[in-house]
């Protein structure tokens, strides 16, 4: 537990995005079969973009920005091919690619990986705790 003395650890991760600025793209499944899947989906990318700010980096996931309501239909091919390349072609200023895997790699992953390699960029794969395939939901927000 922490002192009240003691900064939180948003406040650490405050201080290490100010002085790193490390900017990542964040690869997670998004398409599912079910909207059970769906909403697991939601909820682990969730779950990546808060990880990535825990340790001070500045997170973009396209496909939580783009499949918002009254933006994009994944559901429709040229919508979401239309995405995942708006995507790409805002991604190649960031310093690397983290791949948050536990759920398995999509093949709109598959497409930001090999992006980034053919930038040059770094990619890193991920784990969360508490995250399998067969995870219901989140663990934690």
């Amino acid at each position: 537990m922490d002192s009240p003395d003691s900064p939180s650890e948003a406040a650490l991760a405050l201080l290490q995005l100010r002085q790193r600025r490390l900017a990542v793209v964040v690869e997670s499944p998004f398409m599912a079969p079910t909207p059970e899947g769906l909403e697991r989906n939601l909820a682990y990318a969730r779950a990546a973009l808060r990880d990535c700010l825990l340790r001070g980096e500045a997170p973009f996931a396209s496909h939580l920005l783009y499949t918002q309501p009254g933006v994009l239909d994944d559901a429709d091919p040229d919508e979401r091919a239309l995405g995942i390349e708006a995507g790409l072609a805002l991604v190649d200023e960031v310093d690397k690619t983290v791949v948050y895997a536990d759920l398995g790699v999509s093949r709109g992953m598959e497409m930001g990986i090999e992006r980034a390699r053919s930038r040059g960029r770094p990619v890193e794969f991920r784990s969360l705790p508490g995250w399998a395939p067969s995870s219901p939901q989140k663990p934690k927000p």
